[in-house]
């Protein structure tokens, strides 16, 4: 199975990041993992990336719940700054909230694809690398 090239997460908990980016490395998920740990962040660094025509992740794993910019706010953000490159981004929401109105909302977003509940594990991986790899 192809692996991503890179993946990037946005969690603003470093026990989950930790853990993921274990997943990550024994399930040979991506080549390049990266870390940013709030939305404001996030946004500013792919801005930058982009910027410098750098490639950009392929999947990003979105927390909703951080400071300063949370998860709904950085998907409204990056609504906004929509380029060739970054409509390719596949945004899997990894989250602990089991609110039904977050599983609805989260419909309103076209470049979302999932909605995992923390934590992540090597099937939702596998998984993902599945669907990833055959479109």
């Amino acid at each position: 199975m192809k692996k991503v090239d890179i993946c990037c997460i946005i969690d603003d908990d470093p026990i989950f990041v930790y853990g993921t980016k274990r997943i990550i490395k024994e399930v040979n998920f991506a080549n390049t993992v990266m870390v940013y740990s709030n939305g404001q962040e996030a946004l500013d660094g792919l801005m930058k990336i982009s910027l410098a025509d750098e490639p950009l992740p392929d999947v990003i794993f979105l927390d909703l719940n951080m400071p300063v910019l949370n998860g709904w706010d950085f998907l409204d953000e990056f609504k906004k700054c929509k380029s060739k490159k970054s409509e390719k981004i596949i945004i899997h929401i990894i989250s602990s909230s089991v609110d039904p109105r977050d599983l609805e909302r989260v419909k309103d977003y076209e470049q979302v694809d999932t909605y995992i509940l923390k934590p992540i594990t090597p099937d939702d991986l596998s998984k993902i690398l599945g669907a990833t790899v055959e479109s």
